[in-house]
């Protein structure tokens, strides 16, 4: 390795105090992006990391092109039918970026290109294009770009059949909109400037200026967001608003824009549901009257309030409801009991039900796109941890499955009988049953010299099912085992899983993972010299958290933009997402939620102790973690840190939460990532 100077943050002690407790935050500064010093501090990280880490450039381009080269890349979505018109998505050999087209009632038709996202990009360090929403009479296009990676969405419009950009701009969007049913009426969600809550639903005419916009909700409450969307049937343009806890809704008639919108059910603290309508009822997703894994109600579209719901589906302790859809003549279910995805199909008038069979415990199902009532078709999309993604057209009455579509892996070496999974259960230190799903080589001996790396998220409900990967190919083929640990905070096991790993029970989530990695080193699948772990975001807090609390179990941290100074940044309620979070990590102004949360805050409590090697993430735009948590926190871990093990933040200059935004730039990313692990095993070439 190259002979560098490590960079060293400057100490500016600031004190922090509430409750009668003071804080001493020296490297506080760094939340400044403004100032030339900090671009400095950050352009120093990243010259440190590319000196000590160039021996491994070559591999990480020969990772990034192996990576690359499974990836077809004049691929294509598969086309869906909607009001006459079949939508796809494609890519082109050597292109970053989608082209969105549709073909008129048939796919012989001739290829409309409605976006060519590469053209778009032109001049971009980074480029988004999402929200794309055709107008009923299929000539208009609303969309919305990011070009800066904070998620602040231009919406502009296009005609369709000349191909004019409208003049009509709307600034500081969520990217989303929806068209009533007249074609020139349009509600969009207005984002918070400042804390980037999406808090504001308006109403645009088309060919008038945005400063004219009318507002027709505001949603007052700092911990709740809004977003707009129209009803599969059509009938009802619905406003959401939700926080962590409580949903409320409001609907319109689409043929009546500029009627008022009425609400659905009041919001009642506690109290979850999503509404899916059909023919002249509602049909309510819940967890009305304590049904803690939800169940399906059912309502008349002219008695919406709670008092009128009734059940159709009843709670069970430990089945979760995921999700429905709605035909003519079936109702799908989606649900998860003891982890795994099950899809239940049921038709109306009660003639035939039945479970669609799945033969491993390491795999993915769910709805895919379903736009139809009038069919016997169901569309799901399957995976699993050894088998590339499909998408399955299902006879609900006939049960014939067709696999309409395979992700192809190429680059000639892909086999899935090479590959082995299963699930196992790890024993937490309070006697709960942690599963982990792991997958490696078939030729890979399990031993305690068997590279593992162990990845996991664990907050907010959010589900890390066992899903394929072609990135990872690269590690299970270099002798690695990847393991994604089902730990508390996610919804794995259903709702009671997530309730018990958030808020004051927010340290099972941590002790999950360190007690499923001692029980990986007891199995034999793996030691601490060879343990690796891996997570993002809410993730990295989980990083930063196993890091202080048990270090010696890994040999390397992969922490990606990583939320871990967690007091802070909740009691700075200008900070994005701030507010809404308060539920899901409580309210630090609250002095009970205060002292729990400062005990595991990973900036708070680093300590002077041995680390394991670590590469930590970030992104100078980024808005969901601002790039200054993992900044301070890595200039914190120099100061204390009493190993000689790397530790290394890498700053990226031009993007933000996810990363950059090109197809293929992204896997450089994952190739920095990989590389880091292989050399620490000594797998460089």
């Amino acid at each position: 390795m190259i002979a560098v100077s490590t960079p060293i943050a400057k100490k500016t002690p600031k004190e922090l105090e509430i409750h009668g407790d003071v804080r001493v935050d020296n490297y506080y500064w760094l939340n400044d992006r403004e100032n030339p010093d900090v671009i400095d501090y950050l352009e120093r990280e990243n010259e440190y990391y590319n000196a000590l880490t160039g021996h491994t450039k070559d591999f990480q381009e020969e990772l990034f092109l192996e990576m690359k080269s499974r990836i077809k890349e004049d691929d294509s979505s598969l086309p869906y039918k909607r009001n006459g018109y079949w939508y796809s998505t494609r890519y082109e050999t050597g292109k970053e970026y989608p082209i969105y087209s549709r073909k008129k009632e048939n796919l012989e038709a001739e290829e409309e290109v409605l976006f060519n996202c590469n053209e778009l990009a032109e001049g971009h360090e980074f480029y988004n294009l999402n929200g794309i929403s055709i107008s009923p009479d299929n000539t208009i296009a609303a969309f919305g770009t990011d070009t800066i990676s904070r998620r602040q969405y231009h919406i502009q419009i296009k005609n369709l059949k000349s191909g004019e950009l409208y003049a009509d701009k709307i600034d500081n969007t969520t990217g989303g909109s929806v068209w009533a049913n007249d074609n020139k009426t349009l509600f969009y969600t207005k984002k918070d400037p400042v804390t980037l809550r999406s808090d504001k639903i308006y109403k645009h005419i088309l060919g008038t200026s945005s400063d004219e916009d009318q507002l027709v909700f505001h949603e007052t409450d700092e911990t709740y967001n809004s977003y707009v969307f129209k009803s599969k049937s059509k009938k009802y343009i619905i406003i959401g608003s939700v926080s962590t806890l409580t949903s409320e809704y409001r609907i319109l008639n689409a043929d009546d824009p500029n009627g008022s919108f009425k609400i659905f059910s009041s919001r009642e603290r506690g109290l979850e549901y999503s509404i899916h309508h059909f023919g002249n009822d509602f049909y309510i997703l819940t967890n009305k009257d304590g049904a803690t894994n939800f169940k399906l109600m059912k309502t008349s579209e002219d008695a919406t309030t709670s008092d009128h719901w009734v059940d159709n589906i009843a709670h069970r302790d430990h089945v979760l409801l995921e999700d429905i859809e709605i035909f003519k003549d079936y109702l799908v279910i989606a649900e998860r009991d003891n982890g795994l995805n099950k899809i239940k199909i049921t038709r109306w008038d009660g003639k035939d039900s039945y479970y669609w069979p799945f033969d491993t415990e390491t795999y993915v199902a769910y709805p895919y796109v379903n736009l139809d009532y009038d069919t016997e078709t169901f569309r799901f999309i399957y995976n699993a941890m050894t088998a590339p993604y499909s998408i399955i057209d299902l006879n609900m009455r006939t049960r014939e499955k067709v696999i309409m579509k395979e992700q192809e892996v190429l680059g000639g070496t892909f086999n899935k009988e090479n590959y082995r999974s299963e699930r196992v259960w790890a024993t937490a230190r309070d006697g709960a049953m942690v599963p982990i799903s792991l997958v490696y080589h078939k030729d890979t001996k399990l031993t305690n010299a068997t590279p593992l790396l162990q990845y996991s998220y664990g907050s907010y409900g959010a589900t890390i099912d066992p899903y394929f990967s072609t990135t990872r190919l690269s590690l299970l083929d270099r002798g690695f085992v990847y393991a994604i640990a089902h730990i508390r905070g996610g919804e794995y096991l259903g709702r009671p899983w997530y309730e018990d790993g958030k808020l004051l029970n927010k340290k099972n989530t941590f002790t999950d993972f360190i007690d499923c990695s001692k029980f990986l080193i007891e199995k034999n699948y793996t030691s601490s010299e060879h343990l690796y772990a891996w997570g993002g975001s809410a993730g990295g807090l989980l990083m930063g958290a196993v890091v202080n609390m048990a270090p010696e179990l890994y040999n390397g941290v992969i922490a990606a933009v990583p939320f871990v100074d967690v007091i802070t940044t909740m009691l700075d309620d200008t900070i994005p997402l701030t507010t809404g979070e308060y539920d899901e990590w409580g309210n630090p102004n609250d002095k009970e939620y205060y002292d729990y949360m400062l005990s595991y805050s990973p900036y708070d409590n680093v300590k002077a102790q041995g680390y394991p090697n670590m590469y930590v993430t970030t992104g100078l735009h980024d808005s969901q973690v601002q790039y200054w948590e993992p900044a301070k926190w890595v200039a914190k871990l120099r100061e204390y840190k009493t190993d000689d093990n790397l530790l290394f933040l890498d700053t990226n200059m031009d993007a933000g939460h996810g990363g950059a935004s090109g197809r293929f730039e992204a896997l450089r990313e994952t190739a920095k990532e990989y590389a880091f692990l292989l050399d620490l095993e000594g797998k460089i070439r």
